[in-house]
C-alpha cells in the first residue's frame, strides 16, 4: 500500500488529487491534510459519498504548515496509526498554499515556502528510503519572477548548488526590501511568485541532500480556485472567460511526479507534465526543457 500524505486537500487542486489516486490508483492510501479538521471531515465525507468504498484507503490528518507544532504533531500522529517501521509513506504532496499579497510577504512565505520546509523536516524520515517521493505544488508565477529579475537572483535560484541557508537569505532580504518600500514593488502577486520561485530552489536543494528520494516541483497550471476566482473578479469576467481550468484539470503533473517515472529529480515540471525552466515561463506542448 502506498500511503500519499496531500496537504491543503480539503479542497481545489488538492481535493482533486485525493479523487484521482484513489480511483485510479487501488495501491494508494490518502492521507487528507487539511488546516481546518471540520472543512477536512466535509471533504472527506463528500469523497465517501462519492466512492463508499474508499473508505478502507482514506484518513484525515489536521495539519496547519504555518505552525511547527501542528506539523510535528501531525507526523506524530502518522507514526501512532501506522508505525515507524516499516516506512509509513511513500510520499508526501505539499499542495497547501495562499497567494493572497495583501497579507504580506511573510505571511506568503510562511505558508508557501517554509510550510513545505517544515512538512519535510517531520516527515522525511517517515518516508520509504528507496522509493520515497515529494511532489512541491508550485506555479508558474515563480519562473515568471524570475524571469523578470536581476541575473544575480537568477543564478541564485536556479543553481544546483543552492543551499537552504541562501534561499532564507534571499527571503530575508527580500522582507527587509518589503519593510523599506514607499511605493509598490510588482503588483499583487509578487509575493506569491517570490515563494513560489523560493519554493522551486528548495526542491533543488532537498532533492541534492536526499539522493535516494524522487523529488520535484510543478505547476498545475491555471486553475480555478479560491486562489485564482479573484482574479477573474477583479477582471469583470468569469473564470472560464480567463481560460482557467478546473481542479480536476490541475492534477496531471502532481500525479505523473507521484505515480509515473519522472526523469531525474530536482526538477520542475509544467502542467504537461513535461520538464519546465526554473527563471521562463514555458507553454504546455513546447519542447521539454533540457538545461
Amino acid at each position: 500500500m502506498k500511503r500519499i500524505l496531500i496537504t491543503g486537500a480539503n479542497k481545489g487542486i488538492g481535493l482533486a488529487t485525493v479523487a484521482k489516486l484513489l480511483g485510479s490508483y487501488d495501491e494508494t492510501f490518502l492521507l487528507l491534510g487539511s488546516r481546518d479538521s471540520k472543512k477536512g471531515q466535509q471533504a472527506l465525507n463528500s469523497l465517501l459519498d462519492f466512492q463508499p468504498e474508499w473508505k478502507d484507503r482514506l484518513d484525515l490528518i489536521q495539519i496547519d504548515v504555518e505552525q511547527d507544532l501542528s506539523v510535528n504533531s501531525a507526523a506524530e500522529e502518522v507514526v501512532t496509526k501506522f508505525g515507524k517501521t516499516p516506512s509509513p509513506l511513500y510520499a508526501i504532496v505539499n499542495n497547501a498554499g495562499i497567494g493572497d499579497s495583501m497579507l504580506g510577504l511573510n505571511k506568503v512565505l510562511q505558508v508557501n515556502t517554509f510550510g513545505p520546509k517544515r512538512v519535510c523536516d517531520a516527515f522525511l524520515p517517515l518516508l520509504n528510503p528507496s522509493i520515497g517521493r515529494v511532489v512541491n505544488v508550485t506555479s508558474a508565477s515563480g519562473p515568471l519572477y524570475l524571469a523578470g529579475s536581476s541575473n544575480e537572483t537568477k543564478k541564485l535560484l536556479t543553481n544546483p548548488e543552492v543551499s537552504w541557508t541562501e534561499i532564507e537569505k534571499f527571503m530575508s532580504e527580500c522582507l527587509k526590501l518589503e519593510s523599506e518600500r514607499t511605493t509598490d514593488w510588482g503588483g499583487d502577486w509578487s509575493a506569491y511568485g517570490i515563494s513560489k520561485a523560493c519554493t522551486n530552489a528548495y526542491s533543488i536543494y532537498l532533492a541534492k541532500k536526499n539522493p535516494n528520494l524522487t523529488i520535484n516541483a510543478c505547476t498545475p497550471g491555471f486553475i480555478e480556485t479560491d486562489l485564482t476566482r479573484p482574479m477573474a473578479e477583479s477582471n469583470g469576467k468569469t473564470p472560464a472567460e480567463m481560460g482557467m481550468k478546473s481542479p480536476e484539470e490541475g492534477v496531471s503533473a502532481s500525479v505523473f511526479l507521484l505515480m509515473g517515472n519522472p526523469s531525474g529529480s530536482g526538477h520542475y515540471y509544467g502542467s504537461d507534465c513535461v520538464r519546465s525552466p526554473l527563471d521562463k515561463y514555458r507553454s504546455p506542448g513546447d519542447p521539454p526543457y533540457t538545461g
